[in-house]
């Protein structure tokens, strides 16, 4: 009797852990987790009214999948510096064309009708000018299409690096000049999935990637010459 107790709670512990790893990885792919924002166990713990074990472990297999990293103080999302930044773009490259090829062919007309609503939200967003919303808008349209990738293994690799760059694509929205562009890329995927064009799809996430690295560079530069200037100024 004691043993099968034993066996019930460590079950509903583990459900319980994976509960709140699935929660928090939707927080962090949907882009709803910034850098600055630092997940403690007991504070997590207390949000889903459990304790510390179970939201411990959560937070733990998650940092052992990529999604963050643990600190002394808690666990953040990743840190990248440039070269790891350029390598991620490159591996992007060679991934997201065929996830984009892929999807255009498994999309059903409701997921195509769901890429629909998102991109009237992420034009209302970018109209408003409202930077946050646009971001959130275009990383769940992002996931949407990727949810429909029926390569398993392909969809969880994107998923996981793209969680890696979300201060990247913070700094690229921080630039309004570049959310029409942004808008536009999605809206011809967009087409690509509805006319079922692979070739479309593949050929235009390709391009997204190329103008995405090309709006990190620009931004990686002015941060540069700030700093310049600054050091400059103090001194």
């Amino acid at each position: 009797m004691t043993a099968g107790k034993s066996t019930a709670s460590t079950s509903g512990a583990q459900s319980t852990s994976g509960q709140i790893h699935d929660l928090l990885m939707g927080r962090i792919q949907r882009g709803e987790l910034g850098q600055d924002i630092r997940l403690v166990d007991t504070a997590v713990a207390a949000e889903f009214g459990v304790s510390r074990m179970p939201a411990r472990d959560a937070l733990m297999r998650l940092a052992h999948e990529g999604y963050l990293e643990p600190t002394t103080r808690g666990f953040v999302l990743p840190r990248l510096d440039h070269r790891e930044i350029l390598e991620i773009f490159d591996l992007r490259r060679l991934l997201e064309p065929r996830a984009a090829a892929m999807a255009a062919l498994s999309l059903s007309e409701d997921e195509l009708k769901g890429l629909d609503d998102i991109l009237e939200d992420a034009g209302s967003a970018m109209a408003a000018g409202d930077t946050e919303h646009l971001h959130r808008a275009c990383e769940i349209f992002r996931n949407s299409w990727i949810a429909a990738v029926p390569n398993v293994s392909l969809r969880k690799a994107l998923q996981r690096y793209m969680t890696q760059v979300q201060a990247v694509r913070l700094m690229t929205f921080a630039h309004q000049a570049n959310h029409p562009l942004i808008v536009a890329g999605n809206t011809q995927l967009y087409q690509a999935f509805c006319r079922r064009d692979a070739v479309a799809a593949s050929d235009r996430i390709l391009r997204f990637v190329f103008e995405g690295e090309a709006a990190y560079l620009a931004a990686h530069e002015d941060a540069g010459n700030q700093n310049t200037t600054s050091s400059a100024q103090a001194g």
